[in-house]
């Protein structure tokens, strides 16, 4: 018997411009399909425009007056993000939510971006770091609420401080763990600085939980040709309501940390379910490797010199 979906209550969006990355497929479809049926303009920055096309037709599909539009983006190139900076901006419109939802998972190899960062630390973390500060003069016109998606691998491990791009010693799996780490104390940070300045902008982070996506499927791009074991897995338990959540549900945490009149700047949301897998949205406590300020501080001024992002105070 299929399972029954999870029903959060979402307030009016209507007026709001909404930016979600990574929304061309699996949770991020989700969190765009949620804030358009809410009633708000969704922006989808997406790197592939066919299957943007094609995420697009699938929430009109669910929301026939959808409003929402695509817009070119590689978070993988600081140019790429430079450039939706530029057009975002020249559109002159408050951006009243940002969810930072794109993200890649453990390639089999380690890969380098064009900028010369390991693959994961610098599109899951640093493009967005850099898309957050390029927006950051309509973020601060929307009175913005800014949520970044952070993951269960965030638990354990830390910023490896002395090899920061893998160079040494590879492990996929260590390193996206660090780039979920930096998602996460990134967006503390973001709320500390926000209100230390006088920005206007509240910032929190969620995660998903665990979920069928595509992260750990076949991704020719990066050089896994065929899916793992564990998206395998993962599916089965999801199909069968056991434990995991479904990658409709794995996106309401962000939605509802980006949107819930009860969620708060410098919080952490994910599912309330058994092991935080799966089930309803809620405030959860920090993973251990989110609480250091001192570590999210430094990241951020790594992090400033790497994308050559400023944030002006």
């Amino acid at each position: 018997m299929p399972r029954r979906p999870i029903e959060i209550d979402v307030p009016d969006l209507t007026g709001k411009r909404a930016v979600v990355t990574g929304a061309s497929d699996g949770i991020g479809l989700g969190i765009a399909g949620r804030l358009a049926a809410a009633g708000a303009e969704v922006i989808m920055p997406v790197r592939n425009p066919t299957k943007g096309e094609a995420a697009i037709a699938s929430i009109r599909k669910a929301t026939p007056d959808a409003n929402v539009s695509l817009r070119q983006l590689d978070l993988s190139s600081l140019a790429s993000v430079a450039a939706l900076g530029e057009t975002l901006l020249a559109e002159e419109q408050p951006i009243h939510i940002l969810i930072n939802n794109a993200g890649l998972m453990t390639p089999p190899e380690r890969q380098a971006t064009g900028d010369g960062f390991e693959i994961q630390f610098g599109t899951n973390h640093l493009g967005h770091f850099a898309l957050t500060g390029h927006l950051l003069p309509l973020l601060r016109a929307g009175q913005a609420r800014v949520t970044s998606q952070a993951s269960v691998s965030a638990r354990s491990g830390g910023i490896n401080w002395d090899n920061l791009q893998w160079e040494r010693e590879y492990n996929g799996d260590k390193s996206y763990s660090q780039s979920k780490i930096a998602c996460g104390l990134f967006g503390l940070e973001l709320d500390r600085r926000s209100r230390a300045n006088g920005w206007g902008i509240t910032s929190n982070v969620s995660h998903p939980g665990v979920a069928p996506t595509s992260l750990l499927a076949a991704r020719p791009e990066i050089g896994r040709d065929s899916d793992t074991l564990g998206v395998r897995l993962i599916r089965a338990l999801s199909s069968r309501g056991i434990l995991l959540g479904t990658a409709q549900s794995a996106g309401l945490p962000a939605v509802y940390a980006a949107t819930s009149p009860r969620a708060e700047g410098g919080k952490f949301y994910g599912p309330s379910g058994p092991g935080h897998l799966g089930g309803a949205p809620g405030e959860q406590n920090l993973y251990k490797p989110l609480r250091s300020t001192a570590d999210a501080a430094r990241l951020w001024d790594v992090s400033e010199e790497l994308t050559k992002v400023q944030y002006a105070a």
